[in-house]
């Protein structure tokens, strides 16, 4: 495959990744969002509170839709290490997404609804570039690429000297043999 093909196909492969991500960050966002405004409305709990818990009931939803769907084809050894690192990578999310709201909220003191699941919202932006990455990078890794057998490595070299032998028998001098 040719360099520029092999590019293409990486690309592709990312694309796909990203798609797949964002399909599942879309469920998050809208679960999220969902258990944001109703702890909002239905609780007396502070907006950043509230945030929080719905922050991770979105996360425990997301690793679902992440180790089953995006990232199945992933290393799935280790699973008590991957869900920590998730659990890492997710917990630093949270405190990037809630950081945006807390800020908004209590130093700038926006806080009216509409406010408060604007700055969710961009916090939320924030944090999915930060856990596209640390996912996909230190989560849920790919596996390594599959050696070749050492028979599968000598067959190119195999041709080459079948295309290089004479097509004549080469006769033996009776004398020497």
């Amino acid at each position: 495959m040719s360099e520029r093909g092999a590019l293409r196909a990486r690309l592709d492969l990312l694309a796909r990744e990203v798609a797949k991500f964002g399909a599942v960050g879309a469920v998050g966002l809208l679960v999220n969002i969902a258990v944001f405004n109703l702890l909002r409305h239905a609780t007396d709990l502070q907006v950043v509170r509230a945030s929080v818990l719905a922050t991770f009931v979105a996360i425990l939803c997301n690793y679902v839709g992440f180790r089953y769907w995006t990232y199945r084809d992933r290393d799935k050894t280790g699973r008590t290490r991957e869900l920590t690192l998730f659990l890492l990578f997710s917990a630093a999310g949270a405190v990037i997404e809630n950081g945006v709201l807390y800020l908004a909220t209590y130093g700038f003191d926006w806080n009216s609804p509409v406010q408060s699941n604007v700055f969710k919202i961009l916090g939320i932006g924030l944090a999915t570039l930060f856990r596209f990455w640390s996912y996909r990078t230190w989560v849920f890794k790919a596996l390594p690429a599959e050696t070749p057998s050492a028979e599968e490595a000598a067959r190119p070299a195999e041709r080459f000297l079948e295309q290089r032998r004479p097509t004549e028998p080469v006769e033996r001098d009776p004398v020497r043999n």
